[in-house]
């Protein structure tokens, strides 16, 4: 529904589309006419519904539609000039645990303002930022080197700023090219590489791993990148047809994501086709109000909570004080909790200044139902108790 559609005021009921003032006039005049009038054409009243402060998500579109024609009202959605006033705030906080291993080998980087981080020669839509999440495996050494250039690989890359797209495939792997070259750095090691970047109200998630990001919407988890794990069905079917075996959920009975950075001690020469790939997957969108935040998380995180759980944690934090950092701090600590048998490094970016509104439930008098927002909530509370 719209913001600013407002279906709780009283309707006047109408008649055969006079006025009841007007229907008594006629009453003298034709009875019999008016009462077949009124069989024909006397409706149900509409139903009180509460009005909403936000726009809905298209679920829910779909179920104020239903709803319409039970009671003969027309729900339209809301039109492109309402959507394209809304323009993000980025704030984001972080949170990073060693956990129960040994060393910590995840590396992350948070940049709520692009153009000021590149300096103001920089030619792309504003407001701007970028995130990203290196789980490292093998060592360091990978982990860091990609924090540190990948996003240098994609502003440099000369498709960028016109195909996003294409620039960040192609910085994903020239990345991993120049990590083989690096003769001081042990090449051996590999990192996972989860990247979002922000154009206005456009974000591009690109994953190689099994790290995740997951959107928040009204309450309701969206999931925005896949895991590459190597058991997975569209994974498994691209190694084992460039020659590669998954045994035991393990890439080559080795690596037990199915794309990652590094790793060169499993791969061929730069260029061939490799079981084990650096490309990224992508997935594009364009925000609205509805979305409150994204929670970018290594899979220490997602192993013990599911995306919902997550976003449903997240969202309760945020509502509480408005904080990206704590609510980061929270996930990590729910995480740990759980017996995680990883690293955690966790990263929740907000969309607005102010915090997650309430969620509300339009009564009704004839049935009971629960919004889709209030559906996945309850959904996250079961999961994360």
């Amino acid at each position: 529904m719209a913001a600013g559609m407002d279906l709780s005021p009283p309707f006047e009921v109408i008649e055969g589309g006079r006025s009841k003032d007007n229907l008594s006039a006629m009453e003298n005049e034709n009875l019999d006419d008016l009462n077949s009038i009124k069989q024909m054409t006397l409706g149900k009243p509409p139903r009180q519904l509460s009005a909403m402060r936000h726009c809905v998500s298209s679920t829910r579109l779909a179920a104020a539609a239903d709803l319409a024609t039970d009671v003969n009202v027309n729900v339209n959605k809301p039109s492109s000039d309402e959507k394209s006033e809304f323009l993000p705030v980025f704030r984001a906080g972080s949170c990073a645990e060693m956990g129960p291993k040994q060393y910590m080998e995840d590396e992350h980087i948070c940049i709520d303002n692009l153009i000021d981080h590149l300096g103001t020669t920089a030619k792309f839509p504003s407001p701007g930022a970028f995130y990203g999440v290196f789980d490292g495996h093998g060592g360091t050494d990978a982990a860091s080197f990609v924090r540190n250039n990948i996003l240098r690989f994609i502003v440099e890359d000369s498709q960028f700023p016109s195909r996003v797209e294409k620039a960040i495939k192609s910085a994903f792997v020239q990345a991993d090219y120049a990590f083989a070259d690096a003769s001081s750095l042990d090449i051996s090691s590999g990192t996972t590489a989860l990247t979002a970047l922000f154009f206005g109200r456009t974000l591009t998630i690109a994953n190689a791993g099994d790290c995740r990001a997951v959107l928040g919407r009204r309450g309701r988890a969206l999931e925005m990148s896949n895991d590459h794990k190597p058991n997975s069905t569209s994974e498994k079917i691209r190694i084992e047809k460039l020659g590669g075996v998954v045994y035991d959920g393990y890439l080559n009975g080795q690596l037990s994501v199915a794309r990652a950075i590094g790793d060169w001690h499993m791969k061929g020469s730069k260029g061939s086709a490799c079981p084990l790939s650096a490309e990224p997957e992508l997935h594009e969108l364009l925000l609205t109000e509805e979305d409150e935040f994204l929670i970018m998380g290594c899979d220490g995180l997602w192993d013990v909570m599911s995306s919902q759980c997550a976003v449903t944690v997240a969202r309760k934090e945020l509502m509480l004080h408005n904080d990206p950092e704590r609510c980061s701090r929270e996930l990590v600590r729910e995480a740990l909790k759980r017996n995680t048998c990883d690293n955690l490094t966790v990263i929740v970016i907000c969309f607005s200044p102010d915090p997650p509104p309430r969620i509300e439930i339009p009564p009704t008098r004839v049935r009971r139902s629960i919004s889709a927002e209030g559906l996945h909530l309850l959904k996250g509370v079961l999961d994360c108790n």
